[in-house]
């Protein structure tokens, strides 16, 4: 009896600590400025979807454009050039963003390789050396393509005139025949050191215990590698799968930008590129927000839905 009377006495006592004492509190003022930066930059631009639902002009307030809806949304669809158009980008989309997803791969592989040398000043020399090119703009990376194979005075054009394996230069640049493929290598030569970096941080929170019995046990270098290294780095390479099926969409423009002319127009441009090319070259500001908002919109869809894959076939989420 005393025993349950003392049960029915027992009172939850709540922290008397101030706030800003408290230890979730810390940690809220850490993020704090992160969320901050997230909103300013990420949420604070979807004020400017509303352009889609008005046909408006630049330098004329919103107030006096007319509210048409969701009429450039079903004019992607509706217009028969307008869908052509449209199907035409998408087209180039898929095919370079699945070009990127069949090499996604090559970071680990080249980490998993690269971290088999022994020899210290080699691997930091491998691993600068292709670091370096993702911080190269690329404006500066077409200028080295241009010294390389422009018609009158690149450097492969002149080395093939000069063993006589063509009679005339060849416009490199300008060609429609492989442009997915060159588009993906050159991407792939600037990004792979510095997409191996993640993997190489996998690598080094591996249990070293695991290599140690694998060598007592006689277990080789490459048996190290495929039976230890690789199934250490599986998690990593789906998380960033996952991330990058979600960003199907979103090639960027910067490097088609510079690259494009009039001859690999239609094959090299991308949905990010038609945006900019309908919203600044042709002036159709709302169309260009209605499309930029339909690829926002898709690659909702396809992240929620490569999560619910990862979910089935993995067991694992990333949200």
């Amino acid at each position: 009896m005393s025993k349950k009377r003392h049960a029915t006495n027992v009172v939850t006592v709540k922290s008397t600590r101030p706030l800003y004492k408290q230890r979730g509190f810390h940690l809220f003022l850490m993020i704090a400025p992160f969320m901050v930066i997230v909103f300013l930059l990420s949420y604070l631009p979807l004020h400017g979807w509303s352009y889609a639902f008005f046909d408006w002009r630049p330098g004329r307030p919103m107030t006096m454009e007319r509210f048409v809806g969701f009429h450039h949304f079903t004019s992607m669809f509706m217009d028969p050039f307008v869908f052509e158009d449209v199907l035409r980008v998408l087209r180039n989309t898929f095919a370079m963003s699945f070009l990127g997803i069949l090499g996604s791969p090559l970071p680990l592989l080249f980490a998993m390789f690269l971290a088999e040398i022994r020899f210290s000043p080699v691997k930091r020399l491998i691993q600068t050396v292709t670091t370096i090119p993702n911080f190269i703009s690329w404006v500066l990376i077409y200028s080295i393509a241009f010294a390389m194979f422009s018609v009158g005075d690149g450097f492969v054009n002149r080395l093939l005139l000069h063993i006589g394996a063509i009679d005339s230069g060849i416009n490199f640049l300008a060609s429609r025949n492989h442009v997915w493929v060159t588009m993906w290598a050159w991407n792939t030569w600037r990004t792979l050191g510095w997409s191996a970096i993640i993997y190489f941080a996998a690598i080094a929170g591996i249990d070293q215990e695991q290599y140690e019995a694998a060598r007592v046990d006689g277990a080789g270098r490459f048996a190290l590698m495929r039976h230890i290294t690789l199934p250490g780095l599986i998690p990593t390479y789906f998380v960033l799968l996952i991330l990058a099926i979600a960003n199907f969409l979103n090639n960027g423009m910067e490097q088609f930008f510079v690259f494009q002319n009039p001859m690999n127009r239609e094959d090299i441009e991308v949905l990010d590129l038609f945006v900019y090319n309908q919203g600044m070259a042709s002036i159709q500001v709302s169309f260009a927000t209605a499309v930029g908002i339909f690829r926002s919109l898709v690659s909702l869809v396809l992240l929620f839905s490569a999560n619910r894959l990862s979910k089935v076939f993995r067991g694992e989420t990333i949200f």
